[in-house]
């Protein structure tokens, strides 16, 4: 992470780690805490709430970065720090009455789609705007930045243009009035490096630092 930022000209403290624990058991995570990471994403509400409960002896944050319904909301409200992975306004407006009865408020990132892979969902980058001011009225949401995951492909060009376009998205959305989404989740274990070359202020990375699943 420091050689790809020192190689964009972007001070180390600019990115973050965010591990990604899925599938992980409970006595790897404490390791992983012990060595000073307390942040932790999962990609499914049910490994995520249970795995709160276990540790919920220390001091950990949660993160969800996977597809959420909205059946799912009461749990990851109720454990979760983040969601990353907000991609429709039924969802947002599940999350934010959750959040309103429980007394609660939680910063989320829009998931946008910036390749075209089926597989890959998310928001479409000419929607954000319209997007952006649905979500002004919901006051439990408070949005951050954006997530995306690249096009799987060796072609790096094609990787590094969907990170791209994530940047361009919250370039025109800071332009336009919402400052507040400035963060950038993207880039994993294969493609962390040239995420952070293209502006990533976060990236998400699980078998680089825990092993194959």
């Amino acid at each position: 992470m420091a050689q790809a930022c020192a190689r964009a000209g972007r001070p180390a403290s600019e990115v973050n780690l965010l591990p990604v624990s899925k599938t992980f058991p409970e006595p790897v995570l404490r390791e992983a805490a012990a060595l000073g990471l307390h942040r932790f994403a999962e990609n499914r509400p049910q490994e995520l709430r249970d795995k709160s409960a276990l540790m919920a002896d220390l001091p950990l944050q949660w993160v969800l970065i996977g597809q959420l319904q909205t059946n799912k909301v009461k749990d990851v409200v109720r454990h979760a720090c983040e969601v990353q992975s907000l991609d429709r306004l039924a969802l947002a407006q599940a999350l934010d009455a959750r959040l309103q009865k429980e007394g609660l408020s939680m910063s989320v990132l829009i998931q946008v789609k910036t390749s075209d892979e089926p597989s890959k969902a998310g928001l479409l980058p000419e929607d954000l705007p319209d997007f952006m001011r649905a979500l002004q009225g919901m006051s439990s949401l408070q949005v951050k930045g954006l997530m995306t995951l690249a096009v799987l492909s060796d072609d790096e060009q094609a990787v590094r243009a969907c990170f791209r376009k994530l940047r361009e998205c919250r370039d025109r959305l800071q332009q336009s009035g919402f400052e507040t989404v400035s963060r950038l989740s993207m880039g994993m274990s294969g493609d962390f490096e040239i995420a952070i070359e293209e502006g990533a202020t976060e990236v998400r990375v699980g078998s680089a630092l825990f092993g194959g699943r």
